[in-house]
């Protein structure tokens, strides 16, 4: 049986990469170990939130799915740190986790050249340091020049609760053992990494009145640039807040020596911005109270998931602790948290393109990379998806850079600097996150989309329109000016802003800190004609011109370094100057530029002057 891509797993990795390897044109098979588990929200059921939804928004930009999917089941859309900055802001819904499921399986089912086969994968094969296909455990063999390998916590997953261990992927399921030595006999180096879930209660057994309400937004914006604006009126369902409190601190802490996690039972480095409830009592003892979110996990909201409540204690010990919580007394559990271990690839084995530097045609995508989040996970399977096509068709590769996309931020850090705990995303990993908004993903990113034929020709001439009515707004406010005159002045104050004393320009004005777009299409009438989106891009570009342009210098200035190659045949042990440290990791690396030395962690400034000047001594020779 030959295919052109084969795709391991079927979580939200697998899930975009099979999707873009059938629609660039491929024949594509997914295996996944279970077929009505494809696209299982694992734990939380939500998508987006801080940086994690700028990346669903690139996903969309590209031609990616989990956007749509997620405004076709949302249950709650609200967009965090609204009274912030644009460039901090980050969408997050809550999603119907069965239905989104449902949606998932259905949309791959039914894609043009994408097959499924429920089969666990044993071995992948190569012949002579390339890919030729992969083997299962009912002994099929299937040929392919491409394996993307999006296997998730499934590599050799173990379940923890108290003492009790059990091997499986995810609650329930089998855990995929064999691959994970296929892998190591590849060479390729790994580890082993933790992560947890929460309980979730019967919402029949939960007192709301005693926690406070937390609804969705008021006018709520889809997530997917593709889903209409005047058409988007999601049903909305509200989430709740409770806390923690010093009685339920003293029973966790009571029962440190029962957990996993402090015993030793435990192997795998955990994930240090998302801790269980025991490690954030252990690690935050002055604090006299945490936030618990309470969230419907579906439309009938029958189960709820308690957001920051993940935990590996034993049964008892969990249901003491949420009996302590008020509105939770009397709570009936209906599935217990849990840590699971797995173990993944270092992702500093993996090029850019998150193919494997040892084997040609196997990539590796999601949390098989050392990340975490389904977003995270999306964003790689996208990418792997993409450049293991564009291969196919002796295509350069799509490498997105620190300067255009939080994705090539992620893959960027994943590759040149690894990990060894489960990775995140943040807006403060992003040197340049003004320029990478949540609201301009499109403009940056659908142009590769539409390139590489992922976007369609409607969606694209949107896009275009919407960048020319931001160059023709922008430009417009900036040379056109107001004079201190009378009639001026009253116009300015009827729309409740300062008198002016001097000649200003209108991006002057707009650039004040409570402009808003009703006032901008007020002050320039041809503004006001543009859709609704584009005033927004203008009124943000315009309010912070000065910080944007120091961005835009800094970028060329980048880019400049990526274009100082570094020679192939330097010998970097010859170097005076350099640490042992930063020998061996540009050894190890070989960085091509100047650039992609300055992103390996543990490589200083100093270290990058006395290799340029080292450069500029070679290239003399």
């Amino acid at each position: 049986m030959k295919y052109d891509v084969i795709v391991i797993g079927g979580g939200h990795a697998g899930i975009e990469a099979s999707l873009v390897s059938a629609r660039m044109g491929h024949k594509t098979l997914l295996i996944t170990i279970l077929a009505e588990q494809i696209g299982a929200a694992s734990c939380n059921p939500a998508i987006g939130g801080l940086a994690k939804g700028h990346l669903v928004k690139e996903i969309d930009a590209l031609g990616g799915q989990m956007a749509l999917a997620t405004d076709a089941t949302g249950i709650q859309f609200r967009t965090l740190n609204i009274s912030k900055g644009p460039a901090v802001r980050g969408s997050r819904a809550q999603i119907d986790m069965d239905r989104y499921r449902i949606y998932m399986r259905n949309l791959v089912l039914n894609t043009d050249n994408l097959s499924v086969a429920q089969e666990i994968v044993e071995e992948i094969v190569t012949q002579e340091g390339k890919i030729t296909g992969v083997i299962t455990q009912l002994k099929n063999h299937y040929h392919a020049q491409k394996v993307i390998v999006t296997t998730g916590t499934f590599l050799k997953g173990l379940i923890h609760i108290g003492e009790y261990k059990q091997e499986a992927g995810r609650v329930g399921e089998f855990p995929s053992v064999h691959l994970s030595a296929s892998l190591k006999s590849m060479g390729l180096r790994m580890g082993r990494l933790k992560t947890g879930t929460c309980a979730r209660i019967d919402a029949k057994s939960i007192d709301f009145s005693k926690m406070e309400l937390q609804p969705g937004d008021e006018n709520p914006l889809p997530f997917s640039f593709r889903t209409p604006r005047e058409s988007f009126s999601p049903h909305q369902l509200p989430c709740y807040i409770a806390y923690t409190n010093q009685n339920t601190h003293t029973i966790i802490e009571s029962n440190f020596h029962r957990a996993p996690l402090f015993t030793g039972q435990i192997e795998g480095i955990g994930p240090r911005y998302c801790p269980s409830i025991e490690d954030k009592i252990n690690r935050f003892r002055d604090k006299e109270r945490h936030h618990l979110f309470i969230e419907p996990q579906t439309r009938e909201a029958t189960e709820y998931y308690i957001n920051g409540f993940s935990t590996s204690l034993p049964p008892d010990t969990q249901l003491s602790m949420i009996h302590s919580v008020e509105g939770m007394e009397n709570a009936k559990i209906v599935r217990y948290g849990y840590a699971i271990e797995y173990d993944y690839v270092d992702p500093t084995e993996l090029r850019h393109t998150l193919e494997t530097k040892k084997i040609s045609g196997l990539y590796c995508a999601g949390q098989i990379n050392g990340t975490t989040g389904y977003e995270e996970a999306g964003a790689q399977g996208l990418m792997a998806g993409i450049n293991a096509s564009l291969a196919l068709r002796d295509e350069e590769p799509l490498i997105l850079r620190r300067d255009e996309a939080y994705i090539g931020v992620l893959i960027d850090d994943l590759v040149t600097k690894g990990t060894k705990e489960p990775y995140r995303m943040f807006t403060s990993r992003a040197e340049y996150r003004l320029l990478l908004r949540e609201d301009n993903a499109d403009l940056r990113l659908t142009p590769y989309g539409y390139k590489i034929g992922l976007i369609d020709e409607k969606t694209h001439d949107r896009v275009v329109k919407k960048q020319r009515e931001l160059c023709e707004g922008l430009e417009y406010l900036e040379n056109t000016f107001l004079t201190p005159s009378h009639e001026n002045n009253a116009f300015l104050e009827s729309i409740g802003e300062e008198k002016i004393t001097d000649k200003v320009s209108l991006q002057k004005i707009v650039a004040r800190a409570d402009f808003t777009t009703q006032k901008l299409e007020k002050l320039a009438p041809l503004i006001g004609s543009f859709k609704e989106d584009s005033k927004e891009q203008i009124l943000v570009e315009a309010k912070y011109k000065n910080y944007i342009e120091k961005q835009k210098n800094q970028i060329d200035y980048m880019k400049e370094m990526m274009n100082i190659k570094i020679p192939p045949l330097m010998d970097f042990s010859s170097i005076s100057g350099l640490s042992n440290e930063v020998v061996e990791k540009l050894q190890r690396f070989n960085p091509p530029t100047l650039f992609a030395a300055s992103e390996i962690s543990g490589i200083t400034p100093a270290a990058l002057d006395i290799l340029h000047i080292y450069i500029k001594i070679f290239n003399k020779k």
